[in-house]
């Protein structure tokens, strides 16, 4: 194993965990991901930031939470003042490459603010959040110009002038009538593609030739696939390759309906929730959101053998994950967003060909990693410095190039890393192993993860007569426990070892107040602790300290 040269960023969009055959899956057997995680690390306890696609994605992206870099839901642009991990690599002399999807907002009153002409090199690059867009594919509305997949379309003999609403995402049903896939119940039918003009294949074909095209240059490539995300339209087989009894059974109960917390009822009257509740949705889509995963990962292993034919798999660092889960019907939800693990914990597989790695590899860790990890373990992967000051994830190396003895954190999945009695420990505890500098520390590794969400964008606010001030919610996750504090609504807590399909809302019982009170000391930790001094570094500020005679400034003296 040699030392990284390139780095894959591989991303699918509103994955589940646990609809991958190394994660546990029965049926869905996902052969190709199976194998990266055997040559790296599964890990078992992954959590994103946001359950929802834009926020989630810009803290993989910038390495800060939600509530810091501000883009809090999907049609929040990300701030000029924002600096993501294609803009770190660029100051190195390195490009990030993107092929796929990123949710970026170009933050154009700030660029006006500034004076910068949006079509300048550098307007260019702030609006793309620091990407070079080989092919940028959002994948749930039209292509635009940023995607040449219409035209792709059109060559291939799909005559319309929208091919994606017209063949992608489009079937014909009994009657020979085109049946849209924007109505789940067509989704049993194949989509009207060939297989080798379906959106995953295209973008895998973008991320190859890339890769053929950069021959021995390094690269930094983020291959982010719109699917499984909807609408769950699957070309032939796939759309047949499960069937519904082949799928997860559904995690619902009447006990969640009786009683429950007024948002999560809000969202529950939402017409994807309505949907979802019904047994034939779920009997429906689940087959094939099953399919879509399986020919992802079988493109995924296109692509593979030619890294390993091309040697790339010695050089490369690759990151697998998700922006989020899906709920598909579990807790009488459709969509995402909520704080129940079936949305918020994601697959997450990193391959690290370096030596350091082999302590590790194939294993499958229990460490609680998130999406901000990300960025920082990039950089340090490529020798680039990061700025301790602004990001507030982890090198996640600390973990994949092992630990001594000493360690107190768990490393074989099914090993605890938090106390045995789960209780959240003292707002001190889980401080940083690693920064993003890389300094050596000898305190645990995180025993929490936390998320946020601004749902004000959504039905269930109006529902629940809330203003875009105070829809806002944010969680802290233990081993043990699930917290959610509401903006002006009840608080939520889950046992997870007593009820891990979290069916039982403990916001409100007495029996529980102290564990609640815990936890919302612990949230409150963390906000007090954001890195929001971001215009001048650390190592700046104590060497300024105490400073003042130097200047030439002698106050207070006698």
């Amino acid at each position: 194993m040699s030392t990284v040269q390139n780095v894959l960023f591989i991303m699918a969009d509103q994955l589940r965990a646990d609809h991958l055959s190394c994660y546990g899956h029965p049926y869905l057997q996902t052969p190709s991901l199976d194998a990266l995680a055997a040559r790296g690390v599964r890990f078992d306890r992954a959590f994103v930031n946001s359950g929802v696609c834009g926020p989630s994605r810009m803290s993989y992206y910038t390495g800060r939470y939600p509530s810091r870099h501000g883009a809090t839901w999907n049609r929040v642009p990300l701030s000029v003042n924002e600096i993501t991990l294609g803009e770190y690599l660029a100051g190195q002399g390195r490009e990030l490459a993107l092929a796929g999807k990123t949710h970026i907002i170009p933050d154009k009153a700030g660029m006006e603010r500034l004076a910068i002409d949006g079509a300048s090199e550098l307007g260019v690059l702030l609006s793309r959040g620091g990407f070079t867009e080989l092919d940028r594919y959002d994948g749930h509305h039209t292509p635009g110009q940023e995607s040449g997949y219409p035209a792709f379309l059109r060559r291939h003999g799909y005559d319309s002038a929208d091919p994606w609403t017209d063949y992608v995402i489009a079937g014909v049903d009994a009657n020979g009538q085109i049946a849209s896939g924007w109505n789940m119940r067509n989704v049993h039918l194949p989509s009207r593609v060939a297989e080798a003009h379906s959106e995953t294949a295209y973008m895998t074909d973008q991320a190859l030739d890339f890769m053929q095209r950069r021959g021995s240059q390094p690269w930094v490539l983020h291959l982010s696939y719109v699917k499984p995300h909807w609408p769950y339209m699957a070309p032939a087989p796939y759309h047949q390759r499960y069937t519904a009894d082949q799928c997860l059974p559904v995690r619902r109960n009447q006990e969640e309906l009786a009683n429950a917390h007024p948002v999560v009822a809000a969202y529950r009257q939402q017409e994807e929730s309505v949907s979802f509740s019904t047994d034939e949705c779920v009997r429906v889509v689940r087959p094939a959101y099953q399919g879509l995963i399986r020919q992802l990962d079988d493109h995924l292993g296109r692509l593979f053998d030619y890294m390993e034919g091309a040697g790339l798999m010695k050089n490369t660092l690759i990151v697998f994950t998700a922006d989020h889960g899906d709920f598909l019907g579990d807790h009488w939800l459709g969509e995402k967003e909520l704080f129940y693990d079936t949305v918020q914990r994601v697959p997450f597989i990193v391959m690290d060909p370096s030596a350091a790695a082999n302590a590790t590899r194939g294993q499958a860790l229990n460490d609680m990693v998130e999406s901000v990890d990300v960025v920082p373990t990039v950089l340090r992967a490529l020798g680039t410095p990061g700025p301790s000051h602004r990001l507030e994830g982890r090198e996640l190396q600390t973990l994949l190039h092992g630990r001594g003895a000493g360690s107190a954190s768990g490393t074989a999945s099914g090993t605890a890393s938090s106390p045995a009695s789960g209780a959240a420990s003292s707002p001190a505890s889980g401080a940083a192993s690693s920064t993003a500098s890389g300094t050596a520390s000898t305190t645990e590794w995180r025993d929490c993860v936390f998320s946020e969400l601004d749902y004000s964008f959504r039905q269930a606010r109006i529902l629940r007569g809330k203003t875009p001030q105070n829809a806002r919610a944010w969680s802290v996750r233990t081993d043990r426990w699930r917290y959610v504090y509401w903006l002006d609504e009840p608080e939520q807590l889950f046992d997870l070892h007593a009820d891990p399909d979290e069916f039982q809302d403990l916001g409100t019982s007495a029996t529980h107040a102290a564990t609640r009170l815990e936890l919302r000391q612990r949230l409150l930790d963390w906000m007090l602790r954001g890195k929001r001094r971001t215009t001048i570094s650390d190592e700046a500020v104590e060497k300024a300290t105490n400073a003042h005679k130097r200047a030439g400034v002698f106050f207070g003296q006698w």
